[in-house]
């Protein structure tokens, strides 16, 4: 589109229409500065007719061009402000021209105000739709769980719900300080839909994914150009997103030191800078925050800030790990498995043998371990009915000693077993099962009868 030729820069005929078509205005000079091309927008811009300024130095033109310097230093300048006598104010962006790794003349790209407006217009409008349609999402499918969804039986469970549901009826910061899987999120939903934010949105994220700048960025959002790799446009981050809601920051003991001081300081003041920013942005946000780690112990250690600890610790909210609240276990199974009935179009229940195996467990990875248990022992269990023989056998050994079942109880828990494995390699059909039952060397009807006791 642009070529040198004998020394000279030409345009050719198809960019000259690409910039005549532009609403910014535009100006080329050469290496001596002389004015090569301006199109009408610019023409206008000067109130000049195209024979009055062509093959003129720029200078001459207009005294305080900045053009000129683009080509001594071969780098752009990039939003330059300018204003007329008339105070009309503009912007330009100017670039030198290389052709084979020399320069051969510099470019103007004025934008005038009234064009600058409408695109502001324009992207806040964007920004407005963008919020609108995060805060429809986040409503729709973030912050599902109400304290209905909580199952509290014993009274250490039932008195940790009430502490949040008192919670949930004020603004006030919230920490969730309890063990991995015990339901930490569940609670924050719940806190958030009970709360007077709960028509606006709820948006979590776990602080242990993210380094340093990642997070801050996802905390805070950026502008663009903050760093290589930023997208054009900039970022907004989740504390801009979530305003007028609630942001649960799960985990937060793996923070870093330095974006710790950035969490406080937007809790206390209610603002905060995007990642390369300069101006601030105020947001309305409420904090509900988790940790599974000692924070008590991370401030000994200077691993965690003592000030911003007792910002999210308004209310202080341990939730009991599942050894502590085993008068739950059999509602809680009863819950998990209704859903995985729903979930897998299959009978989900399990025997009374069975829940005494899930009473006696430990539990060190609290609900969560218990709902992978019982997932696994639905797909493992003969017609969807969880016996002991299902069940993983970590769960049948309490506190790592061998369980103690009758001898009789143990062989025919082997014997189903055997079964079992054969019908998957057979299939559980009329013919798998006569298969199975030759390789057992059994009848068909003592295959039926050993399935069917207990």
């Amino acid at each position: 589109m642009i070529q040198k030729v004998g020394g000279k820069m030409i345009l050719s005929e198809d960019a000259k229409a690409a910039f005549q078509s532009m609403r910014e205005g535009i100006l080329i000079i050469d290496t001596q500065t002389r004015i090569q091309f301006a199109n009408r927008s610019y023409l206008e811009f000067l109130n000049k007719i195209e024979t009055e300024i062509i093959g003129r130095p720029l200078r001459e033109v207009r005294p305080g061009a900045r053009l000129p310097e683009v080509l001594s230093t071969g780098s752009p300048i990039l939003h330059a402000p300018r204003m007329e006598e008339n105070d009309d104010v503009y912007f330009v962006n100017m670039y030198p021209i290389f052709i084979n790794g020399t320069i051969t003349g510099g470019i103007s790209v004025v934008t005038f105000m009234r064009d600058a407006h409408d695109f502001r217009a324009e992207l806040e409008a964007y920004e407005k739709r963008s919020r609108q349609l995060l805060q429809r999402v986040n409503k729709a499918n973030s912050a599902r769980y109400t304290f209905d969804s909580i199952v509290a039986v014993g009274e250490n469970v039932q008195a940790v719900k009430a502490l949040a549901q008192k919670a949930a009826a004020t603004d006030a910061p919230v920490l969730l300080a309890s063990e991995s899987g015990t339901g930490k999120e569940l609670y924050a939903q719940a806190i958030h839909n009970a709360s007077p934010r709960r028509g606006d949105v709820f948006v979590a994220i776990n602080c242990a994914n993210f380094n340093a700048n990642t997070l801050e960025s996802e905390l805070f959002g950026y502008v663009e150009g903050a760093f290589t790799g930023a997208k054009r446009g900039g970022k907004m981050g989740l504390f801009e997103a979530a305003n007028g809601g609630t942001l649960f920051l799960d985990e937060v003991s793996e923070m870093d030191m330095g974006l710790q001081a950035k969490l406080l300081r937007v809790i206390q003041e209610g603002r905060f800078r995007p990642v390369g920013g300069v101006h601030e942005i105020e947001t309305d946000v409420r904090v509900i925050s988790a940790s599974n780690a000692d924070l008590q112990g991370y401030i000994e250690h200077n691993r965690f800030r003592r000030d911003l600890f007792y910002r999210l610790s308004t209310f202080q909210i341990r939730i009991p790990p599942l050894r502590e609240r085993r008068e739950d276990i059999p509602v809680l199974a009863q819950t998990i498995l209704s859903g995985l009935a729903v979930k897998l179009k299959r009978r989900a229940e399990i025997s009374p043998e069975a829940l005494t195996c899930l009473m006696e467990h430990s539990w060190p990875g609290n609900v969560r371990e218990l709902r992978n248990v019982l997932e696994a022992s639905v797909y493992l269990s003969a017609g969807g009915l969880i016996t002991p023989d299902a069940l993983p056998e970590h769960i049948l050994r309490p506190s790592g000693q061998e369980r103690q079942f009758p001898l009789a109880q143990r062989v025919r828990s082997f014997e189903r077993t055997e079964i079992k494995k054969l019908l998957q390699q057979y299939g559980d059909t009329l013919e798998g099962k006569k298969k199975a039952a030759a390789e057992l060397g059994i009848s068909l009807a003592t295959l039926y009868n050993k399935l069917g006791r207990k």
